[in-house]
């Protein structure tokens, strides 16, 4: 292998795209999400990019501050409300469009206020919908994963 070659073409590519490591600011930021919406039209092609991209992405949410209201909150919410809370969020969904897999509009209110939980039932049914592990709503790293597999689809 020729890691000169490797050195120097990575030299280049992060002097053109520091954001693909580090997001610095906002218009890194918004950099990384564009560049993430033209990798994922092929992404089996781009998947290691991606990868990339996505751990740069997700360190700036973590620590920027207009993500620090957001995060506070979910990470004072139950693991499984948090990632319906994402879930909802995510696709925009509303409260009646998860009747089939928890049921009544009040019951998801119930339960994203913290007053009812999730059941095994509804976990199961939201894990085949989404496509998801049903394990992610019950750990912490559960907001990680949500955003893995939404990148992923």
């Amino acid at each position: 292998m020729d890691f000169a070659a490797v050195k120097i073409k990575a030299k280049e590519l992060f002097a053109q795209a520091s954001f693909l490591t580090e997001i610095r600011d906002e218009e890194d930021y918004d950099n990384a999400l564009a560049l993430m919406e033209e990798l994922l039209e092929d992404y089996d092609e781009h998947r290691t990019l991606i990868g990339i991209l996505a751990n740069a992405i997700e360190e700036w949410e973590n620590v920027a501050p207009e993500f620090a209201e957001f995060n506070q909150r979910v990470a004072q919410l139950d693991d499984g409300v948090a990632v319906l809370r994402t879930l909802i969020d995510q696709y925009q969904l509303k409260a009646e469009d998860l009747k089939e897999e928890i049921g009544s509009k009040s019951l998801v209110s119930m339960i994203l206020n913290g007053t009812r939980n999730l059941t095994r039932e509804h976990i199961q049914a939201l894990s085949l919908r989404f496509k998801l592990n049903p394990a992610i709503f019950f750990h912490t790293t559960a907001l990680r994963l949500v955003a893995t597999s939404r990148t992923a689809t």
